[in-house]
């Protein structure tokens, strides 16, 4: 699938955009992606670690908090990657500013900070930056638009391996989020119900009762990373299906020199749908705040359903 390109205008006058968190995710995905994508320009970044920022962006201005960012004058746009219980107080405070923002997921640490993103003007974008990702693309193309399905979404890896340096959430917040987009995403459908089968903090399984069918989701934080998406149809047959990962491709990894992380692929192309929002055009595949309320909304089942003893429980 090919990403929209960017008109001249944006080539010419691109975004300004100001990074807030110098975490990992800053570090191998979205600055090499800033170096990449077209349209965008990264013209500051904030960390309560200003030395983080030196390290990784060196060439840049530095500043301590998101409210020294925005108050330089010089970005249009802002992306928040922060730890997740930040997520709610930066994106106000780019909103008083009235500026665009791209929130990394998950919206908040629960369905109300979710909620509360809703009243915010302009609302955000929220980083499902799976939606990019060329080969989930693609999948999306072979999943029948009509008729009943049978999901079965997996997403693990190590946490300790990706060395964090403030990472607070559970299995089911950190990696949830993606995978119960997905489910809706890939299947244009909303998520009904949810039935916790395992909720543990560095592993999550439930089912998704979905509007055109089910979805299985399992996710860790203490296994080897292993990424799997299969879309089939209720008889059985398999429509799309997905893999990256595993305990040979983990192998084969450690030979290879290092390169740039996969991760990067995707955040190109959500940047330049995010710099196309932003300058008022389609933002394509980039998932709004609402997106991110139901995604929101079915976590929070899942963890009543927990509390219930697996006990379905309805999404509101």
């Amino acid at each position: 699938m090919q990403r929209d390109q960017p008109n001249k205008s944006d080539l010419k006058y691109p975004v300004r955009i100001g990074l807030v968190g110098c975490g990992r995710l800053a570090e191998f995905g979205y600055i090499p992606a800033f170096r990449r994508a077209s349209g965008v320009a990264l013209v500051g970044v904030a960390d309560a670690n200003p030395l983080r920022c030196k390290q990784i962006a060196p060439e840049l201005p530095v500043y301590n908090t998101i409210q020294e960012l925005i108050g330089a004058g010089a970005v249009e746009a802002v992306i928040i990657s922060t730890p997740t219980r930040c997520h709610l107080a930066d994106a106000a405070a780019a909103a008083q500013a009235k500026l665009p923002v791209l929130l990394e997921k998950p919206p908040g640490i629960d369905l109300s900070e979710a909620e509360a993103l809703l009243d915010h003007t302009p609302r955000p974008w929220i980083a499902f930056n799976r939606r990019f990702d060329p080969d989930l693309a693609r999948l999306r193309i072979n999943v029948p638009r009509n008729g009943m399905l049978d999901v079965r979404l997996e997403l693990h890896y190590r946490r300790k391996a990706w060395k964090p340096f403030d990472m607070r959430d559970d299995a089911l917040l950190d990696l949830g989020p993606h995978l119960i987009d997905l489910a809706r995403w890939l299947t244009a459908s909303e998520v009904r119900s949810t039935r916790t089968l395992s909720l543990e903090e560095q592993h999550a399984e439930f089912e998704l009762e979905l509007s055109r069918g089910r979805a299985v989701v399992t996710c860790s934080t203490n296994r080897p990373y292993r990424e799997r998406m299969e879309v089939s149809e209720v008889n059985g047959r398999v429509r799309a299906s997905y893999r990256r990962g595993g305990l040979v491709w983990g192998i084969i990894a450690r030979l290879r020199p290092k390169g740039e992380n996969p991760l990067v692929r995707s955040l190109v192309g959500e940047l330049e749908a995010f710099a196309r929002a932003v300058r008022g055009g389609s933002g394509g595949s980039l998932a709004s705040a609402t997106d991110g309320l139901a995604v929101m909304s079915a976590i929070e089942a899942v963890r009543r359903s927990a509390a219930e003893r697996g006990t379905a429980v309805s999404v509101t």
